[in-house]
């Protein structure tokens, strides 16, 4: 029996119904968490094995050729995916197929609970047709299946190639299986035997996505007095040229978004409730949009920081993700209470954040799904707007820089020095740094580094999410807790307070059968 937990989510669902969609998006959200996902696509497989260029008959069940291949691919994504939870130490992969028959899903169901690996099936059924051809166009026909072809006989082909499925689909009915149905992207849910932590934080996002178009838009405060003084943290004012930059704000909203609804989040702070004043939307401030906390450096330049904290500069480029000011946050923890802001932005349409640097990284990250080691470096400039929009596969991006001279407060990656420079001699970076005698984290013998104002707080390779692999299964007591077992539905405050519990409270949620 593996004490690790592995869950592997098995797509369900006829093409064009938006399993490819939901596959990045589970993925992208978990990582971003520092729960280890990956996705295991079989059409790509199949692209691989039997090439990209196949006519809508290999699709047809009654063809003993194309059904021995696609059988084919899928197995050996499946061998990849087996692969991969063992040799990477996968918490969460994604099998992205059509899996549209019961025999499929009994081969899948029987194969990864051989391996100890939970199955948790996520079927999407859409029958609104407007839904289904937005999908062929924005998706499929750019699809690497339908490369340099006629866009109308590209998707008549995809139809066809759809009807070959229809004629054969079963949707899932089987009592045993754990899974959650998406009906209508969503307007209608149904889960069976939901069990475990993390099986709930997945059912909870997928409750909370929608796929109708739209835009979400960027932007830091106008530049601040701190920014001037090169002050971090703080609450001050906007500077004149921040004021300026608000005051043309509105114009390139409008430019972009015409009479479109949007909502305008901010934070409690002064200098981003001041940034969106002129603009004529409702607003809603959060205050979980507040700027990453510098605790006893808030208020500080960097040159001060460094003159009284020598220590710091060298420690937090060490590990800038996980360093925390003493007093303050570190990046880590700024994810973490920023997770129900991400599930309030996936359940709605167009939005404006007028946020902080650090803030808006972490934001910007989860939906370009940078990892943590590169997340507390993105360039997020002053008085530039940016523009995402989602797309299956990812996000299209669009940056609007306004002609208002301000500070550049963007500090880039610093240069790593090697494994062995860093243990056997001094560096430009690390020559300050002191290292104290900390006890190897889980088995590992590195020595974290701690700061003179804060430290690097982290169990090595654990997930931001308080469901370490390695605390699975456990012999607690049968407790339950509403909308975390069983087919009940947990709520918006039920979900948003979860995500913010940690280790054995997040434990004691569970019903262990």
């Amino acid at each position: 029996m593996s004490f690790n937990l592995r869950i592997a989510c098995v797509m369900v669902g006829l093409p064009a119904r938006g399993k490819t969609y939901i596959s990045q998006k589970v993925c992208r959200y978990l990582t971003w968490l520092g729960v280890k996902t990956k996705v295991f696509n079989v059409g790509n497989y199949r692209r691989k094995l039997h090439g990209a260029s196949v006519p809508h008959t290999f699709f047809d069940p009654n063809n003993p050729i194309g059904e021995q291949q696609r059988r084919e691919s899928a197995r050996a994504a499946l061998d990849d995916m087996l692969g991969w939870f063992d040799k990477e130490q996968g918490i969460v992969a994604i099998f992205d197929a059509t899996n549209s028959t019961y025999e499929r899903r009994r081969w899948l169901h029987e194969e990864l609970t051989s391996h100890d690996i939970l199955v948790l099936f996520i079927e999407s059924i859409c029958q609104d047709e407007k839904l289904i051809l937005n999908n062929i166009k924005d998706v499929k026909l750019s699809s690497p299946d339908y490369v340099n072809m006629d866009p109308d006989a590209a998707a008549d082909d995809f139809r066809a190639r759809i009807h070959h499925y229809q004629d054969f689909y079963q949707t899932i009915t089987e009592e045993n299986y754990t899974y959650i149905k998406l009906i209508n992207v969503g307007s209608q849910v149904i889960i069976n035997l939901i069990q475990g932590y993390l099986e709930s934080r997945i059912v909870y996002y997928l409750m909370n996505l929608h796929i109708a178009p739209r835009k979400i838009y960027f932007s830091r405060h106008g530049e601040s007095m701190y920014n001037l003084e090169g002050k971090i943290g703080g609450d001050s004012q906007l500077s004149p040229r921040g004021l300026e930059y608000a005051s043309k704000l509105p114009a390139l909203i409008y430019e972009n978004l015409g009479e479109q609804n949007l909502t305008v989040w901010t934070s409690t702070m002064k200098r981003t409730i001041q940034t969106g004043e002129l603009l004529k939307y409702p607003k809603l401030q959060w205050k979980a949009l507040d700027e990453l906390d510098a605790g006893v450096c808030d208020g500080m330049t960097y040159e001060e920081i460094e003159e009284k904290y020598p220590e710091d500069f060298a420690n937090r480029d060490e590990d800038k993700f996980n360093y925390r000011y003493r007093g303050g946050e570190s990046y880590r923890d700024v994810v973490l209470r920023l997770e129900p802001v991400i599930m309030a932005l996936e359940r709605h349409e167009n939005i404006l954040i007028i946020g902080h640097q650090a803030i808006l990284r972490c934001i910007y990250a989860y939906f370009m799904n940078y990892n943590h080691e590169d997340l507390p470096y993105i360039n997020i400039p002053l008085h530039t707007v940016i523009e995402l929009t989602p797309k299956a596969y990812g996000c299209e991006e669009k940056r609007f820089k306004v002609d208002i001279d301000a500070v550049d407060t963007h500090r880039p990656k610093p240069p790593k020095p090697s494994a062995l420079a860093s243990t056997t001699g001094p560096t430009t970076l690390n020559k300050k740094a002191s290292f104290k005698g900390n006890k190897p984290v889980d088995g590992l013998s590195v020595k974290l580094p701690v700061g003179a104002s804060g430290e690097i707080v982290k169990d090595a390779m654990s997930p931001i999410l308080p469901i370490s692999p390695k605390l699975f299964p456990r012999n607690i007591g049968k407790q339950t807790a509403t909308g975390l077992s069983g087919a009940s539905t947990p709520t918006a405050n039920e979900g948003e307070m979860v995500a913010l519990d940690l280790g054995d409270s997040a434990l004691k949620s569970q019903t262990h059968k």
